[in-house]
C-alpha cells in the first residue's frame, strides 16, 4: 500500500488538521439530546443582521451567475468605513483565507514567521503548509497582567534576517487578551519594514470604545502592516465565510496574485455589504455580548475558577483539573463549549457567550458540574 502522506509536500506531512467547534446536529445524533446551544465557536448567538438576510433574499434570482470577482460594491462600502482607497483592500473566503494568502505570498521554506503561543491555531496551519519554519513565542504566564498574552518583547527578539511575516491577534483567541495601543504601535515600529506585521482584528468590535484598538488607521505610517478583519464574529455572517485584509496598495496587489477567482460568493458579498451600514444590530449584538460576558465572569467567581480577562466574545476559563470530564458533562446537558487542549490548555475551555437566558442556563449547569 502506498502512503499517500509521504507524497505529500513535507510541511503539510508535520500538520495536524484544524479541529473545529461541534456543530448542534452532530451532538443531536450522537447523544440524541434537542434544546443543545452551541457556545464553541464564538459565533453572534443573536443571528444575522435584517438589513443583510433581506438584501441575500433580493438576489437569490441571480445565483446562477458568477459573483462580481473584484467586489467592487463591498470595497467601496470598506473603503468608506476604512477611509483607505479600495487599492488596499483584499477580499477573502473569511478573514481564515486573508491570512493563508499572506503565508502563500510571502514564505518560502527558506524563511520564518514570528506568533506567539496561544493564538490562532491556523497561524501554523499556514506557515507550516508552505513549508516555511515558524517560530512559536512562548506566551506570558497566568500570573502576569497580561495572562497568556503575547510577550512582545521575545517576538521582537526572535525576528532575523529570514522573519518574513509577524503574526499578532488584537484582542486575541483563545485567551482573549488585549493589547493597548501603545503596546501595539510601539510593537510594530520597531520591527524592519522588510517584515510584513499581520494584525489580525477579528474581534475588534467587542472591545469597548475607549479600549479599541484600531491597528487600520496606521497604515499610511506603517507600510510594512496589514489588518485582518471578519464578518463572521460580531456581523453574524460565520455561515457565509467573508473577511479582508487592509494594507498598502503594493502588498495587496501581491496578494490578489494568487486568490482565487471568485472566493467571495454573491450571498456574502450582498450580505457584508449591507451589514456594514446596519448599526442597529451591531449596537444590540455588543450589548448583549457584553451583558453575558458578566454573567459568565461572575458564574467563574462564584465558582473560583481563573480566567483570562476577555475583550472578545468569550472567555478562556481555567478548570485546573484536566477539562475534557467538564467538556463531556456540559455536552451530556446539551451545551457545546470548545476544549482547547489542541493549543496545549489541557485544563482550560473557551466559552463562548451567548445570550443571557444561554448564560443563566450555562449558569447552572456549570455550578452542577462543578460546584
Amino acid at each position: 500500500m502506498i502512503d499517500y502522506k509521504k507524497l505529500a509536500a513535507i510541511g503539510v506531512q508535520k500538520l495536524s488538521p484544524y479541529i473545529p467547534g461541534k456543530p448542534i446536529s452532530e451532538l443531536e445524533r450522537e447523544m440524541g439530546i434537542s434544546n443543545i446551544i452551541k457556545l464553541a465557536s464564538n459565533e453572534n448567538p443573536l443571528g444575522s443582521s435584517p438589513l443583510a438576510m433581506k438584501a441575500m433574499a433580493d438576489v437569490l434570482g441571480e445565483i446562477e451567475l458568477y459573483p462580481d470577482g473584484n467586489g467592487f460594491a463591498l470595497k467601496k462600502a470598506l473603503a468608506s468605513k476604512h477611509d483607505v482607497e479600495m487599492d488596499c483592500i483584499t477580499l477573502g473566503n473569511g478573514s481564515n483565507d486573508v491570512l493563508v494568502l499572506l503565508a502563500e505570498a510571502f514564505l518560502t521554506p527558506e524563511l520564518n514567521a514570528v506568533y506567539s503561543q496561544y493564538s490562532f491555531a491556523v497561524y501554523p496551519i499556514a506557515i507550516q503548509a508552505v513549508g516555511a519554519v515558524h517560530k512559536q513565542i512562548p506566551a506570558m504566564s497566568w500570573e502576569t497582567d497580561s495572562p497568556l498574552g503575547h510577550d512582545l518583547d521575545a517576538m521582537l527578539a526572535a525576528i532575523d534576517d529570514r522573519t518574513r511575516l509577524v503574526f499578532v491577534a488584537n484582542p486575541n483567541n483563545p485567551t482573549g487578551n488585549h493589547l493597548s495601543e501603545k503596546e501595539l504601535k510601539g510593537f510594530i515600529s520597531k520591527i524592519p519594514e522588510d517584515v510584513i506585521v499581520i494584525v489580525d482584528e477579528a474581534y475588534l468590535e467587542y472591545s469597548s470604545k475607549d479600549e479599541q484598538v484600531n491597528a487600520s488607521l496606521w497604515l499610511k505610517k506603517f507600510p510594512n502592516l496589514v489588518v485582518t478583519r471578519t464578518f463572521s464574529k460580531a456581523y453574524g455572517l460565520a455561515g457565509l465565510r467573508v473577511g479582508y485584509a487592509l494594507s498598502n496598495p503594493d502588498i495587496a496587489n501581491v496578494i490578489n496574485r494568487i486568490r482565487q477567482p471568485f472566493n467571495v460568493n454573491t450571498l456574502a458579498l450582498i450580505a457584508a455589504e449591507h451589514a456594514i451600514g446596519d448599526k442597529e444590530f451591531l449596537e444590540k449584538s455588543l450589548i448583549e455580548n457584553a451583558q453575558g460576558l458578566k454573567i459568565l465572569e461572575q458564574t467563574c467567581n462564584n465558582l473560583d475558577l481563573r480566567f483570562v480577562p476577555s475583550k472578545g466574545n468569550f472567555l478562556l476559563i481555567d478548570f485546573e483539573k484536566e477539562a475534557a470530564p467538564i467538556y463531556m458533562e456540559l455536552l451530556k446537558r446539551g451545551i457545546i463549549t470548545r476544549p482547547v487542549a489542541n493549543y496545549g490548555l489541557n485544563t482550560c475551555l473557551r466559552i463562548t457567550i451567548g445570550t443571557q437566558e444561554q448564560m443563566q442556563r450555562l449558569d447552572k449547569a456549570m455550578e452542577q458540574v462543578c460546584g
